[in-house]
């Protein structure tokens, strides 16, 4: 938890030095992206949580702060429709986040499968096994 707030931190002030240095908001995109994913991570570990862990919950409540820096950057001196394409990035990284934990998700249920299938397979081979070398042994004797 903690790191996902010193990295969302970090992120910030890099993406504020670079907009203060006179560079675009796109010039530090790896920055946003960071930013954002440990904002996802820090908001879904207040929603689980509740208000009860509150280290997440102010820690959520001053990225709302530096969103609120971002946003009035974007309108005030940023170029025409930058807030709404930021909200458009935004929105793309959620994307990008949920395709990757289905895919996660995809990969372990193969993989869950793919055990079952082998326990399956064994339990049939020990099972049968056996008979078969029991007959083998019966046609053997006559």
């Amino acid at each position: 938890m903690l790191a996902e707030i010193a990295a969302a931190n970090a992120a910030f002030q890099v993406i504020k030095t670079a907009i203060s240095n006179g560079k675009e908001l796109y010039d530090c995109s790896d920055a946003a992206k960071k930013y954002f994913d440990n904002k996802s991570a820090i908001a879904k570990r207040v929603s689980t949580k509740g208000k009860s862990d509150l280290d997440a919950f102010m820690a959520l409540e001053q990225i709302k702060e530096q969103e609120v820096w971002l946003k009035d950057y974007m309108v005030y001196a940023g170029r025409a429709d930058m807030y709404s394409d930021w909200l458009n990035f935004q929105s793309e990284c959620k994307r990008q986040r949920e395709a990757e934990a289905r895919r996660l998700l995809a990969v372990r249920r193969t993989r869950i499968n793919m055990i079952k299938t082998f326990v399956t397979v064994i339990g049939i081979a020990i099972a049968v096994i056996p008979i078969m070398i029991y007959g083998l042994i019966l046609m053997v004797k006559r």
